[in-house]
């Protein structure tokens, strides 16, 4: 009878530390994510509350229409660029910077130090500190390129439609530079010596070995790396938030800030059924994730 009571009580002890496990990501994540979902198919504007009703695919037919397509099609347009130029220079710049951490030196810690800092701040910070930096009357951008002889006057970089999303995309490029060099840092320490040793008894030149050893030897890493960072940029809006709001006149939004307009704008429908697609986006991409996760352990 003792081990019987001592028994339940273990039991009931360990299911009161499991519940919050199981209540919390319940309340917290998939009751908005399940609720969210609904609202994609409602007609939910807290401007007209007396008019919430379902109406199908009407949500996701109102972002192609006419009256708001061509914003939202350039909403796609913009988050396309923003995801290809940010992933393209983040991961070209941070292997360079890997390279040259890849062996020690004297200053090596300090330098390490400097690349690093932007991955410990947050993104809103460094969308307020850059959008200083780019204002068009007294920004540092402007200052230097003056003072080089680049421009002549004053360039409004966040005022303009034309170079307002490619002001946030330099920002972004600055900011996800150390996520690459973190990570490949750590991979090319890992390979090793040997290889090289070997590659230079063949007779092989730097260009060699880097093609033929350092890129196969860390390719699961890159793959791996560069597919989490895509989904991570994609859903990363702090920074145009921050820098522009998606202005001037909705020129620099990509999806995920388009839809935190339209969540203040009370338009919960039309924002849930962005944030619909925002998610099967984001499926795709885990999906092709794990995929290739999987392959490369079992080549592993």
């Amino acid at each position: 009878m003792k081990k019987n009571a001592l028994l339940r009580k273990r039991r009931r002890f360990c299911f009161l530390m499991i519940l919050p496990a199981v209540i919390l990501p319940l309340l917290f994540t998939y009751y908005p994510m399940i609720r969210g979902s609904m609202m994609a198919f409602q007609s939910y504007n807290l401007m007209d509350v007396g008019n919430i009703k379902w109406n199908g695919l009407g949500n996701f037919k109102k972002l192609f229409e006419k009256s708001i397509g061509n914003s939202f099609y350039l909403v796609l347009t913009n988050t396309v660029k923003w995801v290809l130029i940010s992933l393209f220079f983040q991961f070209t710049i941070g292997f360079g910077m890997a390279l040259l951490l890849k062996k020690k030196f004297k200053i090596s810690g300090l330098y390490q130090g400097l690349i690093f800092f932007p991955w410990a701040v947050s993104g809103f910070v460094i969308g307020i500190s850059w959008r200083w930096m780019f204002n068009g009357t007294s920004g540092v951008i402007n200052d230097i390129l003056m003072r080089i002889g680049i421009i002549q006057n004053s360039v409004g970089w966040l005022a303009s439609k034309d170079t307002a999303l490619l002001s946030c995309i330099v920002a972004n490029i600055w900011y996800g530079i150390p996520y690459f060099t973190i990570m490949i840092t750590a991979a090319l320490r890992g390979v090793p010596e040997d290889l090289y040793e070997a590659a230079d008894v063949d007779g092989a030149n730097a260009f060699d070995k880097f093609f033929h050893v350092t890129v196969p030897s860390i390719k699961s890493v890159l793959l791996l790396t560069v597919l989490l960072r895509c989904i991570w940029i994609f859903n990363f809006p702090d920074l145009i938030y921050s820098m522009t709001q998606g202005g001037p006149a909705g020129s620099s939004h990509i999806v995920t800030s388009y839809m935190m307009q339209l969540v203040q704008s009370l338009d919960y429908g039309l924002a849930s059924a962005v944030g619909v697609l925002s998610i099967l986006f984001l499926m795709v991409f885990a999906a092709i994730y794990l995929v290739i996760s999987d392959r490369l352990t079992k080549e592993d």
